[in-house]
């Protein structure tokens, strides 16, 4: 290896080295509450995969929303579960909790997340019950293992196994950012 790559090399490490050093104390710091009261902390930081779609919610959809977040802290997981629970619903129903469609249905399917009857997901009250269908949505993604490193498109197909298997990716940048503004509140 030549002397200019090496120092580079080096030079690289080291900053990123002299970074850490750096930013631990601050960042530990940024984190202590401020009278008595937590300060809130960075959600991860995410890297999504290709083009990312976006829709304005109505009422109706924030509220659904905010029951994936509750349910998903009920089961006891972390904002992860939530982002790729959300993620999953927009891409399945733009999180409006669909009953039957007629003609326009994909089979039995029903709810956020399009879960099936006949699939074994639930009675279709209960598919239609947000809190319910998150509740089931999870207890798949916690069968996979190691969801919460995998990409978002890859943990939600596991669970749902759809025809459209990267269809979940578009949605992570909204979801996250769902999840950053509803976590909390």
């Amino acid at each position: 290896m030549n002397t200019i790559i090496r120092k580079s090399m080096l030079s690289v490490a080291g900053l990123a080295f002299a970074g850490g050093v750096f930013a631990g104390p601050i960042a530990a710091h940024a984190a202590t509450p401020v009278d008595g009261k937590p300060v809130a902390v960075a959600v991860q930081t995410v890297k999504v995969q290709g083009a990312q779609s976006h829709i304005d919610l109505n009422d109706e959809q924030t509220a659904n929303v905010k029951a994936i977040i509750a349910a998903t802290k009920k089961a006891g997981l972390p904002e992860r579960a939530a982002v790729i629970s959300i993620a999953t619903s927009l891409q399945e129903s733009k999180l409006e909790n669909l009953g039957h469609l007629g003609d326009a249905n994909d089979h039995d399917s029903l709810g956020l997340f399009q879960q099936r009857p006949t699939s074994g997901w639930g009675t279709p009250e209960q598919i239609t019950n947000p809190e319910y269908s998150t509740t089931a949505f999870l207890k798949g993604l916690k069968q996979v293992d190691g969801w919460q490193d995998m990409a978002l498109t890859d943990a939600a197909q596991t669970v749902q196994v759809s025809a459209y298997p990267d269809a979940y990716a578009q949605w992570e940048q909204q979801a996250t950012d769902l999840v950053a503004k509803h976590w909390n509140s």
